[in-house]
């Protein structure tokens, strides 16, 4: 058995070019996750995916030219499929057989809408470095961002109750994302923060207290930094940083202009702080 399955390997790799092999965990139960998870995974000659329902382990072979593993794991949670990298679209979950439907940790999942056409690949004139740069969908963060922005200038205000409306529409546009439609790196620092950044906007929404808006506002900054940051916007973007806030440690935030205009004491100090990175 292990020389057949060496034979199978070394013929799989032959047929790849440019072939690299990494294991990666997949979620799943049975034999029938088996076959969906490779078929999802596999194209000839570029990719091949050996999933083992024991260890929930897949070893994929890939050609490094042509692909790599984020495209694959991507295609494999379009079918149904968590791994430790990319969820599976919730109703795409929810319509796999009962014996498939594996555990899911509820800390992770989130979200997503299945894509109502698929994007098929020409490996023949495929550019992965073009393609990761390349917004699938270029309005897909562009609410998120937006509704920040109004939070921040009714914090500027020193307006509570716009602040909290506009902290729900934030909330709105954090759960409308669809994963699938986002890049590769945006897709990355998504699962990092968007727990967070779903937390503190449903914080600032629930009160209308803006001291207690901007305890929020603060990590809420941060994380929608890190995003921003792999995201390609149409105008610059200002990050700013204020020495006086969060008890003389200093808090940072994200504008639209480059003039200062402080959401953590509006009017009190509306122009303390400065800019410290202009971000493009």
């Amino acid at each position: 058995m292990a020389i057949s399955v060496l034979l199978s390997f070394t013929a799989c790799n032959a047929q790849i070019k440019n072939a690299k092999t990494e294991s990666v965990k997949i979620y799943g139960n049975c034999g029938m996750c088996e076959t969906t998870i490779e078929k999802a995974g596999n194209k000839s000659k570029v990719v091949k995916v050996d999933w083992n329902k024991d260890t929930k382990m897949a070893t994929i072979t890939y050609d490094a030219k042509l692909t790599n593993p984020d495209e694959i794991l991507k295609r494999i949670a379009l079918s149904g499929y968590d791994s430790e990298k990319f969820l599976a679209p919730n109703d795409v979950y929810a319509k796999l057989p009962d014996c498939c439907q594996y555990e899911r940790k509820a800390q992770t999942v989130a979200k997503v809408e299945t894509p109502k056409t698929e994007v098929k690949e020409d490996y023949s004139t495929h550019n992965h470095s073009a393609m990761t740069e390349t917004r699938q969908d270029v309005s897909q963060l562009k609410a998120v961002f937006d509704n920040y922005f109004a939070v921040k200038d009714a914090l500027v205000k020193t307006d509570g109750n716009t602040s909290s409306t506009k902290a729900k529409e934030l909330l709105t546009a954090i759960n409308a994302v669809k994963m699938d439609k986002l890049t590769t790196e945006e897709h990355t620092v998504w699962m990092k923060v968007m727990k967070d950044l779903a937390f503190d906007a449903e914080h600032i929404a629930d009160t209308k207290d803006a001291s207690h808006q901007r305890d929020h506002f603060m990590p809420l900054s941060e994380n929608m930094y890190a995003l921003i940051k792999v995201s390609k916007t149409e105008t610059p973007t200002y990050y700013q940083f204020c020495p006086m806030a969060n008890d003389g440690k200093g808090a940072n935030w994200l504008s639209k202009e480059n003039a200062v205009k402080n959401p953590y004491y509006g009017s009190q100090m509306l122009t303390c702080g400065k800019v410290v990175e202009t971000i493009k």
